[in-house]
């Protein structure tokens, strides 16, 4: 009987921490896809700038390293959206540059050499 106590009291102490952990361990991986994009995106904002302001014959090549969960990428407009899954639903994660870009970016994961180049009146992103 001792021993079914003290199982009991472990088990009460024990379920509801890996709970917690599960759950913190979740929101945590998304806020982690999410920082990565961010930062990608900054990254490619900045060259996308150098390059448009330096001219014509101006490339650059980014390495970076997409997260998994990307459901779509956009490159126009002056922005770069990334469409990402998370356990809330899907995210946006819009990033605005000063200078007019065009382009495609592959959404799967794994390493990407990003290309960026000035065409004179715009900068193409390609990947």
């Amino acid at each position: 009987m001792e021993y079914l106590v003290i199982v009991g009291l472990v088990a009460v102490l024990v379920i509801p921490m890996i709970l917690i952990f599960y759950t913190y361990a979740d929101k945590t991986e998304d806020e982690i896809i999410t920082n990565q994009l961010q930062k990608i995106g900054l990254r490619v904002g900045d060259s996308a700038e150098a390059m448009y302001y330096l001219g014509e014959p101006s490339r650059t090549r980014i390495k970076a390293y997409f997260p998994k969960n990307i459901r779509n990428v956009s490159v126009g407009n002056n922005e770069i959206v990334f469409i990402v899954n998370t356990k809330s639903g899907l995210d946006h994660i819009v990033i605005y540059t000063p200078v007019p870009i065009q382009g495609d970016l592959d959404i799967h994961a794994g390493y990407h050499n990003i290309h960026v180049r000035s065409r004179g009146n715009y900068v193409e992103i390609s990947d």
